[in-house]
This record gives structure tokens, sequence and C-alpha cells, in this order.
């Protein structure tokens, strides 16, 4: 199937690796046009070199920021646009907030958490939204995490702000809907990424295991008895942002395996 994506200008933020990564990979083997940033130069500049190696274009740049300065989101927006003159879908995304419990984590990680992971996605759609609504199949995807249905052991301050990036989506959805802009938003679940390597380990400090005993636990509680790969979560992404997709907003899709144990 044919995704439509072809020429479309995708800005995926916090790409240089994981998830982020995996989306941006995606949309430029389907033909998009792909900005990407991160924090680290080293990284990003690897990361872009890797993508246009893969897709073989050049129509992939890369730009240094720090998702959590609204000052540096905005320029990222405006040099996206001025790169490829034009703006059709955003995906949101950062890295995720420390593993702790609520008495191990302080008020400061706090409020660093909710900057990174709530405040980062108000000031990347702000400063998208005057170019998305010039264009005919404008989409906006929020990268959250099965934790905000299901809140995961040691990530407290995730399972407390992603459900906010959640009320964030689906309201966008429907302010949005009557500019032909769609939102949605995919929660994923356990991604074999360097994320979820570092969580891992930290379980495995506290609970005096290995790392590979705490993957053996994972997989043991999801369905299909295995983690995601990097692609399956990439190839999902690109479709729900796709014009293949038009007729999809404010859903929020789990893409877990079926680990989630809920009706709805």
């Amino acid at each position: 199937m044919d995704l439509g994506l072809q020429d479309k200008v995708a800005l995926v933020a916090a790409a240089s690796a994981g998830l982020g990564f995996a989306a941006a990979r995606q949309l430029a083997l389907e033909g998009a046009k792909v900005a990407i940033c991160g924090r680290s130069r080293e990284r990003l500049q690897a990361a872009v070199q890797k993508l246009q190696d893969e897709t073989s274009t050049e129509r992939i740049t890369g730009f240094v920021i720090d998702v959590r300065d609204r000052h540096q989101v905005s320029q990222f927006v405006e040099k996206t646009v001025s790169h490829f003159g034009q703006l059709d879908i955003v995906i949101t995304n950062a890295g995720g907030p420390p593993s702790g419990t609520f008495d191990s984590t302080d008020i400061e990680s706090w409020q660093q958490a909710f900057h990174l992971t709530l405040m980062s996605v108000v000031h990347l759609v702000r400063a998208a939204l005057p170019h998305l609504r010039q264009s005919d199949a404008a989409s906006v995807l929020t990268i959250t995490s099965i934790s905000a249905k299901q809140p995961i052991q040691g990530l407290l301050l995730s399972n407390v702000m992603r459900p906010a990036v959640i009320g964030l989506t689906k309201t966008l959805s429907q302010e949005l809907a009557g500019d032909n802009i769609r939102v949605n938003s995919i929660l994923p679940g356990w991604t074999r990424t360097e994320r979820v390597t570092e969580l891992l380990t930290y379980r495995a400090q506290q609970n005096n295991t290995s790392l590979e005993e705490e993957m053996a636990k994972i997989t043991a509680g999801i369905p299909l008895k295995r983690m995601a790969e990097p692609e399956e979560f990439g190839r999902v992404a690109a479709f729900l942002v796709s014009p293949a997709a038009s007729f999809i907003t404010g859903t929020m899709l789990q893409v877990d395996g079926g680990s989630y144990a809920g009706l709805l």
C-alpha cells in the first residue's frame, strides 16, 4: 500500500536514537523529507548519515536542539521549514524521565520531567501550527508510553507525565479537526531500545538480579512472548501520520504485543 508520504515533510523530535530514529527511518524509506533533532551533535550527525545511507537520499537533515527549551524548539521548526519549504508532519518525542520511586524522586526531578515530557510537546505543537495549517495533509503524532494506561514499576515520573500528554493529544485532536490537522498518539510497550536497557539495568540493581533475568520477566508477561523491535514501532508511526490514515484522529494506539490487560 502506498502511504502517500512521498515528498511530505516530517519533523521528528529526539530522533538520534530509539523510537524517534525508528519513526524517522520509516518515513524516509517511504519517501518523506525528514528533519530530526537531538542534543548530542556527534550522535545526531551519525544518525543523519545512517538515514542517508539506508535510504540512498540526502533528503534528511538534523539540528542540535534541546526540546526542553522553547526557543530552540521554535528554531527547529523554522529551520525545517526554511530547509524544505513546508511542514506536513510533526512527531513529538523526548527521552524518558529518569527511573525512580516516590521516595527517591526529588522536587527538581519532578520539575524537569514536566518540562521534558509535557511542555516539550506544547512548545513543539505551538511552533508548528502556523505551518501545519498550510498543509493539505497535516498530522501530529505524540510518542507516549503504555505507562499512560498501565503504570510501570520504577517509572513514577513517566506514569504521571505521560497521561498528561494523552490528555493534550485528545484535546488537540478535537480543537484542530476544523483545520484538517489529525492528532494521534502511540503508546509503545516494551521495545528493544537503549532506554529499556537502562530501565531494566536499574531494576536489576534494585532487585539484586541480572539484566537477562529482568528481560525474561518482561517477555513472560507479553502475550507475543517478546519485546518489539524498533522497526515495528516505526512502521506503525509512519502509517498513522500518513494520508493513508486520513480518517484516524484522536486515537491512542498501543503497540505493546498485547501487554495491556484492560478493555479500553
